[in-house]
C-alpha cells in the first residue's frame, strides 16, 4: 500500500466513523505520517525504551519522547531555556543567558534574564549591537544619554519594555519594593552580557594623567577608582523620578524620541475568543529600529494560528503556562517541542509554526524578531485568499470547508 493511498484510508475510516457517531480512537484518528517510513509510536507495533533514564527531565519534554507521527526527519533543536542556563550572582542581583554560542540555531538574537534587587544597580556601560528589553516583574529605573548628549531618566513597570540603540550608554536599577526582573534581547546572537564596555574598566585602563586631562581634575581624584568593574552591585534606592530627571536634564533638552514603551498600558492589536496579541515595532515605537516584538497570550485549549514570519527570525520567551510548537522546513522536516515558563524557542525566517496552549491557564509569550516591522502570512487568510478550485485540487476538500476558512487573519484561535 502506498503512503498516500493509506493517508486517504485513515482520513476515510476516521471520517466515516464520526459520520456514524462512533468515537474515534487516537489511532484512527491519526492520519499518520504521508512520508516513508511511517514514524511515530501509532506506527509502531511496540516501544520499548530500557536504557538508563532520567524522568525529571523526560517528562518536561512529552513531545519528545512520543513525537506526533506527522513529525518527519530531523531539525536543529529550537528549544533551549533560562532554567538550565548558569547564573552569574553578586551582590545587589544576577544574570544568566542564552546566546549562539550554547544556542547554535539564534543567530540574531541573544537573551540575557536578570534580576535587580530594590537598589541593585548594573553598572553604566554600553553595547556594540542594539537593546531591547521586556520587564517581566518588579520596577527599574533606567537612565540613558542619546548622541545629541540629551539625558532620558524614566521608571518601567511589569510588561513595559525599553530599547537602546547600539552604542548609547545607560544603566539600570531595581525599584522597591521587590527589585527587578526583565528580559533582554540583543540583535546579534553571539552577544554576551558578560562581556560589555563598562564605565569602571575603561576608568581603570586608562592612565591617570589621561583621566586628569579630560576631566580637568587632578589625577589623585581618581586614586580611589576600582580596580575590577561592578558589573552587578547593591546601591541604595534612587529617590522620586522627578528629581532625578531635573538633575540630569540637559540644556539641549529631552531625546526626540522616548526610549521606553507602555506596552503594559497599550490595547491589544488584534483579541479573539482564543487571546490576543500586542504588537511593538518602528510604526508605534520609533526608536526601535531593529527589534519589532509581539506579546502573545494564549487562552487553555487556543491555539497561535499557522503561520510564517516572512521578513525574519523568531526569538520566543516563554512567561507564562505551557506549550507546543511543530516547527515545518522543506524535506520535508517537522519536529514538535514542548515550552514551559523560562523557556527559549527558535523559528527560522519563513518556516511555518503553529504554537498551542497544552495547560490548564493562560499561555503568554513574546515573539521578537531582528526587524524594524512586524510581519506576518496566515496559512488560512492565504488558503480563504486563493481560487477555491486550485485549493480544492490541491487538499481534496470540498469548497464548503474552504468556505469557512478565515478571511482576515485570527492570529489566536480558540479550542
Amino acid at each position: 500500500m502506498t503512503s498516500l493511498s493509506r493517508r486517504k484510508m485513515l482520513v476515510g475510516a476516521a471520517s466515516a466513523a464520526a459520520a456514524a457517531g462512533v468515537a474515534v480512537t487516537a489511532k484512527a484518528a491519526s492520519f499518520g505520517n504521508p512520508d516513508r517510513p511511517p514514524e511515530g509510536a501509532i506506527n509502531a507495533k511496540s516501544v520499548t525504551d530500557p536504557g538508563p533514564q532520567n524522568p525529571t527531565l523526560a517528562n518536561q519534554f512529552p513531545s519528545f519522547q512520543d513525537p506526533p507521527a506527522t513529525d518527519i526527519n530531523g531539525m536543529p533543536i529550537f528549544w533551549s531555556s533560562f532554567n538550565n542556563a548558569h547564573k552569574r550572582i553578586q551582590d545587589g542581583g544576577w544574570a544568566r543567558e542564552v546566546t549562539q554560542l550554547d544556542f547554535y540555531i539564534s543567530e540574531d538574537i541573544a537573551g540575557v534574564n536578570m534580576r535587580l534587587n530594590a537598589g541593585g544597580i548594573r553598572e553604566l556601560h554600553w553595547h556594540q549591537q542594539a537593546e531591547w528589553a521586556f520587564m517581566v516583574d518588579g520596577n527599574c529605573r533606567i537612565t540613558t544619554l542619546d548622541n545629541e548628549g540629551r539625558a532620558s531618566v524614566e521608571d518601567v513597570k511589569t510588561g513595559d519594555i525599553w530599547y537602546f540603540p547600539p552604542g548609547l550608554p545607560h544603566s539600570l536599577q531595581g525599584l522597591g519594593p521587590n527589585g527587578a526582573e526583565f528580559v533582554l534581547a540583543f540583535d546579534n546572537g553571539k552577544s554576551t552580557e558578560f562581556n560589555t564596555l563598562m564605565l569602571t574598566d575603561w576608568i581603570a585602563h586608562t592612565p591617570p594623567e589621561v583621566l586628569a586631562k579630560n576631566f580637568g581634575v587632578p589625577a589623585e581624584s581618581f586614586k580611589n577608582i576600582p580596580v575590577d568593574n561592578l558589573w552587578i552591585f547593591q546601591g541604595e534606592v534612587p529617590g522620586p523620578l522627578a528629581a532625578d530627571q531635573r538633575e540630569t536634564l540637559s540644556p539641549k533638552g529631552a531625546p526626540s524620541h522616548p526610549f521606553i514603551f507602555r506596552m503594559s498600558d497599550m490595547k491589544p492589536n488584534v483579541k479573539t475568543a482564543g487571546g490576543q496579541v500586542q504588537i511593538v515595532d518602528s510604526k508605534n515605537f520609533n526608536v526601535s529600529k531593529t527589534v519589532a516584538a509581539a506579546l502573545v497570550t494564549v487562552k487553555p485549549g487556543g491555539m497561535r494560528e499557522l503561520h510564517w514570519h516572512p521578513n525574519a527570525d523568531e526569538w520566543q520567551y516563554y512567561v507564562k503556562g505551557q506549550a507546543r510548537m511543530t516547527v515545518f522546513d522543506t524535506g520535508p522536516k517537522a519536529q514538535t517541542a514542548d515550552f514551559n515558563p523560562g523557556d527559549v524557542g527558535y523559528v527560522k525566517k519563513s518556516l511555518g509554526h503553529y504554537v498551542e496552549n497544552t495547560g490548564k491557564t493562560d499561555l503568554v509569550f513574546l515573539e521578537i524578531f531582528k526587524a524594524d516591522e512586524y510581519a506576518e502570512v496566515s496559512l488560512s487568510e492565504w488558503l480563504a485568499h486563493t481560487p477555491a478550485k486550485m485549493v480544492m485540487q490541491h487538499l481534496n476538500i470540498s469548497e464548503d470547508v474552504i468556505a469557512k476558512f478565515a478571511k482576515v487573519r485570527p492570529d489566536v484561535v480558540p479550542t
